[in-house]
């Protein structure tokens, strides 16, 4: 908080050695990243108490493409924030992805988010991969029970609900001890006495592109 804008976005690059501390060059670089990120020159001296919420991420992403990165980790980067700043973030990113070819590790727990923004997903339990595939597998065919699970949950407006929603029951599994078994087999409504819970399931390959870690799908 007591560092301005500016001195924020610098400081990745002088960690780099990309510029030289309070060059010319440097001060061109972070003017240039601060208004492809949505932020005029006239901001680089402000502090962040005097920017709002998304003018904020804005800033957080510009740090992160200063130093011309080809992978960035996006973990909750729009949660905090109202619908309409992010939708304004979403298409910075992808604006940004687009223009500077770049790969995200987008983590989130908004289901909406991830189905516009990203090409392949990952769903997890307890640390553990369930699933894995496009955004069409993922949404339109979801083969795991955790997954299936999710996706019935999620608020759609303005669509008509065409299937009931999956209530999960049961206890989260201790993982501490949790050596055999699915994690997910306390709670999972297709789970088998015999082999969900003895046995730790493998990914196994739906296509080339689309991989289930359950023994039932």
């Amino acid at each position: 908080p007591r560092m301005t804008i500016g001195q924020i976005i610098e400081e990745g690059l002088t960690t780099h050695n990309f510029f030289k501390a309070g060059s010319k060059a440097m001060r061109e670089h972070i003017v240039k990243t601060m208004v492809e990120c949505g932020l005029q020159e006239y901001m680089l001296h402000r502090y962040p108490h005097q920017f709002s919420g998304g003018q904020r991420q804005r800033v957080a992403i510009a740090r992160a493409l200063a130093v011309n990165p080809k992978f960035i980790v996006c973990d909750e980067c729009v949660s905090a924030l109202d619908v309409s700043i992010q939708s304004q973030i979403i298409n910075l990113l992808q604006e940004l992805k687009e223009k500077q070819k770049l790969t995200y590790m987008f983590i989130s727990h908004d289901l909406s988010v991830v189905e516009h923004l990203c090409d392949r997903v990952a769903i997890m339990y307890l640390g553990q991969l369930m699933e894995i595939g496009t955004v069409d597998q993922i949404y339109d065919n979801p083969r795991h029970p955790y997954t299936q699970a999710l996706l019935s949950a999620r608020p759609r407006l303005g669509e008509r609900r065409s299937e009931e929603r999956i209530l999960l029951t049961g206890d989260v599994s201790d993982i501490s001890g949790c050596e055999n078994g699915c994690l997910f087999a306390n709670r999972c409504f297709a789970a088998q006495v015999g082999e969900c819970r003895k046995v730790r399931p493998v990914m196994k390959k739906v296509s080339e592109t689309h991989r289930v870690s359950c023994h039932i799908k």
